[in-house]
């Protein structure tokens, strides 16, 4: 049985409400400050350019307390206190792992490292902080660890199950060597451990000087009292949604690499009267299909839809912090043991951040099942990883990795457009100028691709177009894009997003269409590859769409003057609206059903 209020203490009044947001401020600025020192003192492109990281603070029972705004965090506690009981932890210990199904999915691909300390006042334990950022290679079968050829989590590289890593400020500096001796690109993984080490330092020495200004009891009572206004929050906003009984969505992958596919998730959150007469939340993944042989599994942690749907019903609201109590607002999540959402070891994890960006649209397709206001479909991030030579100054040759990810389009929501070109979260699209001064490749076109945000009276969000030039003498390449048999769905008369696709030297003779989801792809120097991403659902009926903002649109590049005419009804004579052509048109208004996803049908199953 699940149990998301495990090691918490209830709150008493130890606390005065001035306190306790001075608290919240302060640690929310201790956990922002971690994250900037992680970002400006890597050494790796992933982190310190696109700032794949996280850092969070827990309280003295390991509940977290303060996290980053990114709804994949699970249970980070746990794991370690299963094999270093909490009461035998010491001031200058540090802990670390990155093991997915030694942490029953905390950390869910292994190329995340995960450090966590505690921090102590007095001789007491009163809370725990955390860093955990991606590092670029740890060893596996391909550079980069991940790759849609692996069929096992073996194939993707060392596993380090919890560990000791500093006792009482001693570092077993042994275990270390073996990690980074595991890495092809050594020198980054070592400075990338050191910054990460440096994060965790800041966070204890800034959580203790909380910790002296306000006293032990008042910060626990202040973390006490920040879990129960989240938890409460969630929750009454889950009885606006959700009626009583089940509520069910399905949503979709396209493939695992490896010929299988599609892969569904079902999900059902169902409200009922508990015994005590008080409502119940309980959340139902246990029809979703079964493990996939390629990398698209997503062990999922339980913690992991009610930090999601925490998170929406928090949106973004500076008085509030993300914490446990998204997860502590569902009192049951149930998975069922292999199934692609809670896959038997050892199945391989990689690439399980496209099943993880389907979790998140299939959950606002979970909200918007019962009534509610969540935003349309996104399309899950592309990456791209290429690994090869070139030849530096002296014409030496030298090896490289460069894995890029690449934003795409989220969906409308109910009152605005989906946002253009995102990668996730606070994450970030290399600049230009970094890729070119730092690898063997050129870029030749980026922008907008048109016309792929489905359209809608709020239109959905646009992907971008890549194009690069190869200079490397040679490259291996693996690419990752989802939704091409399965693209994000608009909802309320809202259109679904255009879909992605890989092209090697488009338009000329050799022109060839790479698999969305392949490795092994050969380029050579002279190669162009081009990458479109896809674009994110569209809301409401498009001849709602204001016709400024239509035009605007079309004058931007975002949308055709064909697609306006096609989809929004919006006739175009040159740079200006043709408003009687569009009158007419508009008159004869197509017919919607709830859902799109290539074509409009009532449920998506």
């Amino acid at each position: 049985m699940y149990n998301p209020q495990e090691r918490t203490k209830p709150e008493g009044t130890v606390c005065d409400p001035v306190s306790l947001e001075i608290i919240r401020g302060a640690i929310a600025a201790a956990q922002s400050e971690m994250e900037a020192l992680l970002e400006r003192t890597a050494i790796s492109a992933f982190i310190r350019e696109k700032k794949d990281f996280y850092t969070a603070l827990f309280d003295g029972n390991g509940v977290m307390a303060v996290g980053s705004m990114v709804p994949v965090f699970g249970d980070m506690t746990g794991p370690v206190f299963d094999k270093f009981p909490a009461d035998t932890m010491k001031p200058g210990d540090l802990y670390w792992y990155n093991d997915c199904y030694g942490s029953r999915g905390a950390v869910s691909h292994s190329n995340d490292q995960v450090l966590l300390a505690p921090v102590f006042k007095d001789g007491k334990r009163c809370a725990f902080v955390m860093s955990w950022a991606h590092f670029a290679d740890i060893g596996g079968m391909r550079p980069g660890s991940i790759s849609p050829d692996a069929t096992d989590i073996y194939q993707e590289g060392i596993i380090i199950p919890v560990t000791k890593l500093i006792d009482q400020g001693v570092t077993n500096e042994a275990t270390l060597s073996i990690f980074h001796r595991n890495s092809r690109f050594p020198e980054q993984s070592i400075g990338d451990m050191r910054a990460l080490m440096a994060s965790v330092e800041v966070g204890v020495k800034r959580i203790g000087e909380i910790l002296d200004r306000f006293d032990a009891q008042v910060v626990e009572d202040a973390l006490a009292q920040l879990l129960t206004r989240t938890r409460k929050l969630v929750r009454a906003k889950l009885a606006e949604t959700f009626d009583y009984g089940t509520h069910k969505f399905t949503d979709a992958i396209d493939t695992d690499g490896h010929g299988n596919g599609p892969y569904k998730m079902r999900f059902a959150l169902t409200r009922e009267k508990g015994a005590d007469g008080e409502d119940r939340f309980i959340f139902d993944a246990t029809e979703s299909d079964d493990q996939a042989p390629g990398p698209v599994n997503f062990l999922m942690n339980r913690g992991v839809p009610g930090m999601a749907l925490g998170l929406f019903y928090l949106g973004g609201d500076p008085a509030q912090v993300c914490n446990a109590g998204g997860p502590q607002a569902l009192h049951d999540v149930k998975l069922r043991q292999g199934s692609f959402l809670q896959p038997n070891f050892p199945a391989s994890l990689g690439m399980r951040g496209l099943t993880m960006m389907r979790v998140l649209s299939a959950l606002n397709g979970l909200v918007n099942s019962a009534g509610g206001r969540a935003p349309a479909s996104n399309s899950a991030y592309v990456i791209t990883i290429m690994r090869g030579n070139y030849r530096d100054d002296a014409g030496g040759l030298q090896r490289f990795l460069l894995a890029d990810g690449i934003g795409v389009g989220y969906g409308a929501r109910p009152d605005a457009d989906g946002i253009d070109a995102v990668y996730f979260v606070a994450q970030e699209n290399y600049p230009v100028e970094f890729l070119e001064v730092g690898y063997p490749v050129r870029l030749r076109t980026y922008g907008i691709v048109r016309d792929s945000g489905g359209a809608g009276q709020f239109r959905g969000g646009c992907g971008i177009i890549r194009e690069y030039e190869i200079l490397a003498e040679d490259l291996l390449l693996a690419v990752r894009i989802d939704s091409v048999k399965n693209p994000p769905w608009g909802i309320h008369g809202g259109m679904g997003g255009g879909t992605g696709r890989v092209t090697v030297n488009p338009g000329k003779p050799g022109e060839r269409i790479l698999a969305p989801l392949s490795d092994g792809n050969k380029l050579v120097k002279g190669d162009i590859l081009r990458m479109e991403t896809g674009g994110g659902g569209g809301y409401g009926h498009p001849f709602d769409r204001r016709l400024d903002a239509v035009l605007e649109d079309v004058l931007g590049g975002f949308v055709s003057a064909e697609a306006a005419e096609r989809l929004y009804g919006v006739v175009m004579n040159g740079n200006r609206i043709d408003e009687a052509a569009t009158a007419a048109l508009r008159a004869n208004r197509p017919a919607t059903r709830a859902f799109h996803r290539q074509e409009y049908v009532d449920v998506l199953a």
